[in-house]
């Protein structure tokens, strides 16, 4: 309570509150006595208890919905026995109904639009196949100082250990779950296209310890950490590390792309910039459409992601992968050595997005259309608010509900420069 030394704690109070909209973060808002409650286990409209979970601010506190006493239809019961108040923290709308977790997350995208970049969007997120259940085909398990692997609560350092999870497939489940993994701080988990199950062991500082590899046949590798992975997306093949950055939903990776090419619409003999490039699965997927005569250039700041790419990339002499950081200065000195500006830039930033000074550098070319791939819809929308202040348009927009139960959801925007 350092931020409130005159105030009363309302840690671990319970009261009833009526719960107003959906909040970006997978908790909704309300109010009580003046002061802001971001509530999880709730539904925009219901009437609850919540037991107040954390109290350090003074304008608003934490609490989870612990009684519901006027429910929304849209609630259902949680199909996973470890998600609920003070439970695991993996998943934020295990009691919605898959199409109202839809909704919910539309109307993030639209708030932070609206509050961040000062836009009216309008949008429908995108439901992929599979279901909400066993779809996650990478993951990453937390393990706690007896060696037990679970996740943990929300905000919390505590292990919750399982022998389930129902979002997870289960190969990567059994592969973790059930076992000891004395010595690790957490174990990262991956299933290829093909069945291959990668798992990562990590130190409790997050360093990987060691990576071990079973092929479909069930025959294990002792291979080295950054053994490859088989994928399949947009109609190629494609290799990355085994537990390296890939879309955690199967269908995702060529629901993307397809966006993604829609919205760049490549012609041929033009440059595409492909930037946080990873395996090179946006720059790869386009380079047909730049023809022998265009050119497409992977930029990415990984060793091993970069080799992957180039090895996705050898039948497409139209590619190369540079590897380095994508900031503003190397991403001036890049442009720099292009003997003209690029057409077309396609990015896919980490979760804080490109930032200001990279989005002002992007905002100056002379490209024709940026395609923004974005896992978080307020960095997507402070990004988009500085390519608007540079005279740029948010032509277009799609959503896609690639982490059912949670509420993350991932945006795909084109920016095109505004008309002379």
């Amino acid at each position: 309570m350092a931020d409130r030394p005159d105030a009363p704690t309302w840690l671990g109070d319970r009261f009833e509150v009526t719960v107003g909209p959906v909040a970006h973060g997978g908790h909704c808002v309300a109010r009580h006595e003046g002061r802001v409650v971001f509530v999880r286990h709730a539904l925009p409209g219901e009437r609850v208890v919540v037991a107040v979970t954390e109290d350090r601010h003074p304008g608003y506190c934490r609490a989870d919905a612990v009684e519901v006493l006027d429910a929304s239809p849209d609630r259902v019961e949680r199909p996973c026995p470890y998600s609920g108040p003070g439970k695991c923290g993996g998943c934020d709308w295990q009691h919605v109904a898959p199409e109202a977790q839809r909704r919910l997350k539309g109307d993030v995208v639209t708030e932070q639009f609206a509050r961040l970049a000062g836009m009216d969007v309008s949008l429908d997120v995108e439901e992929l196949p599979g279901g909400p259940l066993r779809w996650r085909s990478r993951a990453r398990f937390a393990v706690d100082r007896t060696g037990r692997p679970g996740l943990r609560p929300h905000r919390s350092r505590e292990v919750v250990v399982l022998d389930d999870c129902p979002i997870t497939v289960e190969p990567a489940v059994e592969a973790v779950l059930g076992r000891r993994w004395d010595g690790a701080g957490a174990v990262d988990v991956a299933v290829d296209s093909v069945g291959g199950v990668t798992t990562t062991t990590l130190d409790r500082r997050g360093h990987p310890q060691s990576t071990r590899v079973v092929r479909p046949t069930g025959a294990a590798s002792s291979a080295a950490t950054g053994s490859r992975a088989e994928r399949k997306a947009w109609h190629r093949d494609w290799q990355g590390e085994g537990t390296g950055f890939w879309q955690g939903h199967p269908a995702a990776a060529g629901a993307l792309v397809g966006a993604v090419a829609g919205f760049a619409g490549v012609r041929p003999g033009e440059r595409v910039l492909d930037l946080y490039a990873g395996a090179g699965l946006f720059g790869g997927s386009l380079a047909p459409g730049v023809g022998p005569d265009g050119q497409v250039i992977c930029v990415e700041s990984d060793a091993g992601a970069c080799a992957a790419a180039s090895d996705n990339l050898s039948d497409l002499p139209q590619a190369e992968v540079w590897q380095g950081d994508v900031d503003a200065e190397g991403l001036t000195d890049l442009l720099a050595e292009l003997d003209g500006p690029p057409d077309v830039v396609v990015l896919d930033p980490p979760r804080s997005g490109a930032g200001r000074e990279v989005s002002a550098v992007l905002a100056d070319t002379r490209a024709r259309a940026v395609v923004y791939v974005a896992c978080d819809p307020a960095s997507l929308a402070r990004d988009v608010a500085v390519f608007a202040e540079a005279g740029w348009r948010l032509t277009g927009l799609r959503a896609y509900d690639a982490f059912p139960m949670t509420a993350h959801v991932e945006c795909v925007a084109l920016l095109e420069p505004a008309a002379d």
